[in-house]
């Protein structure tokens, strides 16, 4: 399990393209599927296993593809993988951060031109499938928040996860939970609030992606941030005392009625705390 966070949206089975929904009702009616936590597990082990060979293995469709399933009022909600895709999203982004030099070392502009006509091939005979799973590394992204409020919080102190133990932690969790419709309305209201303060800068066009993003799903969705594999770099008290959600939802109340001093301190308190945790990743 790698040290990243997920955000995630699970559609209702009946929401499903034709030619998707009765593969995912066998692989649920199957039984026995793994857990959230086994399946992050499997995914850094596929997507690790790709990205170490030499070249870098950019084809994933050969892999079983699984899928995080919830069961909600006689309803089944599901979030498939879509390594692939995400596999393609990934590189685009990652391609976009680097000079041609540095991304041509990483990813040989043969490797990359193949990877995007299989991808545009994909893309235009899969139209209306969409990945459901953004992923963060080292730390959960500001705007990722503001589709949550703080009593979605579902906390689980298990045993942390470390080199001596690295089987351990399979209980240890932080997630959010709440309603399509819940999320989308709250990330409009941020958008509004931050607009009128900020006009168009970084803030408010990273809630505006995920406003975007949201939009992309059926709008009975559920959609989950799930803390993942970050659980695992702090303590117990760190993981309980963090209220993210809690103090973005209060810096945004504070900025709505002109508080900018109360709303920055709000802000800062999330900022600090993920910017020490992001430290992490620069670590001996």
């Amino acid at each position: 399990m790698g040290y990243a966070a997920h955000l995630r949206v699970y559609e209702p089975m009946s929401a499903l393209p034709d030619s998707e929904r009765e593969k995912w009702q066998e692989y649920v009616a199957q039984g026995d599927l793994p857990s959230r936590p086994v399946q992050m597990a499997r995914e850094h082990e596929v997507a690790m296993s790709a990205v170490l060979a030499i070249p870098p293995r950019l084809n994933l469709s050969d892999g079983v593809d699984h899928a995080y399933v919830r069961h909600l009022d006689g309803l089944t909600y599901i979030c498939p993988w879509r390594l692939q895709l995400r596999a393609w999203d990934a590189l685009d982004s990652f391609r976009s951060q680097l000079p041609d030099e540095l991304r041509d070392a990483f990813f040989p502009p043969a490797l990359s031109a193949a990877a995007d006509d299989a991808r545009d091939a994909w893309v235009a005979s899969h139209p209306e499938v969409k990945a459901g799973i953004l992923t963060s590394t080292w730390q959960v992204p500001i705007a990722w928040f503001t589709a949550f409020e703080a009593s979605e919080r579902r906390l689980v102190l298990g045993e942390r996860r470390t080199a001596e133990a690295p089987n351990d932690g399979l209980d240890r969790a932080l997630i959010y939970v709440t309603q399509m419709s819940r999320a989308r309305r709250r990330v409009a209201q941020a958008l509004r609030v931050v607009r009128k303060i900020f006009d168009d800068g970084p803030a408010t066009g990273a809630i505006e992606d995920v406003g975007r993003w949201l939009e992309d799903f059926h709008p009975h969705s559920l959609v989950e941030l799930d803390y993942g594999g970050i659980v695992h770099l702090v303590d117990d008290e760190t993981l309980s005392d963090d209220t993210s959600v809690a103090d973005v939802n209060e810096s945004l109340e504070r900025l709505s009625v002109g508080d900018l001093r109360a709303a920055g301190e709000c802000y800062e308190r999330v900022v600090g705390r993920w910017r020490s945790i992001a430290a992490l990743e620069h670590a001996n």
